[in-house]
């Protein structure tokens, strides 16, 4: 017999530990665990030095949150254990995130949070509790398939947080389950106030939850005190058309605040890191047709091998719908083909591989994207990425 995680056993006899981030959404997942008579245990991260943003109402994981969910763990009648992974974070999320910006990407660091602190570290610590399986508050869903489970979008699209989980290995999905993934964010908060819980009608968060005020240049500053370093913005054509205080303020696909007027439209096209250029341009340049990635991540059925081309739908961002595409592997590199097109495409940023473009689409996988290309020319030449194709 398999409980309503599609685990063996009954509720009674399965342990889960639940990821609390104080939030209405994994309170929920730990009242609905508990209901269900499940052994709970629920735990939160204490992820960076909170005494900047223990005022700020949307921002994640800081004072109050933690606060929060020890209320919420209170009312529920489970166990609650704060963990101190504040090391781990700064070494795997925020370093990543600043050392990112400096070398002219975009980062996503909420992505590299899941891969690192809580899909590997707070997973381990799950296991070591004698946990069965761990329940996070994230809007998607999974479901058994054979000997293994799949990954979907889930069934409140606007609340669809598949992109930020393109990382999520095999070994991970079998164990981490997402009791949310079924239901929209507004039964949610009514199942939130049929338990009583204080954080019913606590706000989403919304920050970066090491950037409280928004202000990406500043932390980047703080973690790397020589990050901003002048240089030059030039056009496409080889003009230069001023001075900038440092390309962490720029990002791919920028207009406004670029501090140029030309009488034209202008976007950011491009950031040289090692030249500390701004390259600008109209927005015919922003098109992108083909992505290299690197660190890819593949969990469909079959293995990837060298030559296989597979006809896809992809996001390069993750307010875009799944569009169509084609990944080639070619010397053990990811390459992606848009067969629309995309404009804004950011090194750094993450393209995300579904099977359809529907709304029950089950994730592929997906990589970092490393370079983009206009035509959609590259070939086995193209210089070697950082890190291999990688099957989960």
């Amino acid at each position: 017999m398999r409980n309503c995680l599609d685990l063996p056993g009954r509720p009674e006899d399965t342990r889960v530990v639940v990821a609390m981030s104080g939030g209405v959404d994994s309170s929920v997942v730990a009242a609905l665990m508990k209901a269900q008579g499940y052994d709970v245990l629920g735990v939160t991260l204490q992820l960076y030095d909170h005494g900047a943003a223990v005022a700020k109402a949307k921002s994640c994981c800081a004072g109050v949150d933690i606060h929060d969910a020890r209320r919420a763990a209170e009312k529920i009648g489970i166990p609650h254990y704060v963990l101190d992974y504040e090391s781990r974070f700064k070494e795997q999320v925020m370093d990543r995130f600043a050392d990112s910006y400096i070398a002219g990407e975009t980062p996503i660091p909420c992505v590299s949070c899941n891969q690192t602190v809580k899909f590997t570290d707070l997973l381990k610590t799950a296991r070591d509790l004698g946990a069965d399986a761990l329940a996070t508050g994230h809007y998607v869903r999974s479901a058994q398939m054979g000997n293994k489970r799949a990954l979907y979008r889930p069934a409140d699209l606007d609340r669809d947080q598949s992109y930020f989980l393109f990382a999520t290995t095999q070994e991970q999905l079998d164990f981490i389950r997402f009791p949310l993934g079924g239901m929209p964010k507004v039964k949610v908060r009514e199942l939130a106030a049929e338990f009583g819980l204080s954080v019913a009608n606590k706000p989403d968060s919304q920050d970066i939850c090491f950037v409280p005020n928004g202000d990406y240049a500043e932390v980047i500053r703080k973690l790397r005190p020589n990050a901003a370093e002048p240089g030059e913005i030039v056009h496409m054509d080889g003009r230069v058309l001023g001075n900038h205080d440092g390309i962490i303020h720029f990002t791919i696909g920028q207009r406004r605040g670029i501090g140029v007027a030309t009488g034209e439209p202008l976007y950011v096209v491009r950031l040289d890191a090692d030249q500390r250029r701004v390259i600008v341009g109209p927005r015919a340049a922003l098109a992108t047709r083909t992505i290299l990635l690197r660190e890819m991540n593949w969990i469909g059925d079959q293995p990837l091998d060298e030559g296989d081309e597979i006809e896809l739908f992809a996001k390069v961002r993750s307010t875009r719908p799944p569009a169509p595409a084609t990944l080639r592997i070619l010397n053990g590199k990811g390459f992606v083909d848009l067969a629309n097109g995309e404009t804004g495409v950011a090194p750094g940023q993450a393209c995300v591989f579904f099977d359809s473009d529907d709304e029950t689409a089950r994730v592929l996988g997906g990589g970092w994207i490393h370079k983009t290309e206009q035509s959609g020319a590259w070939t086995v030449d193209f210089p070697q990425a950082e890190a291999p194709v990688s099957a989960a």
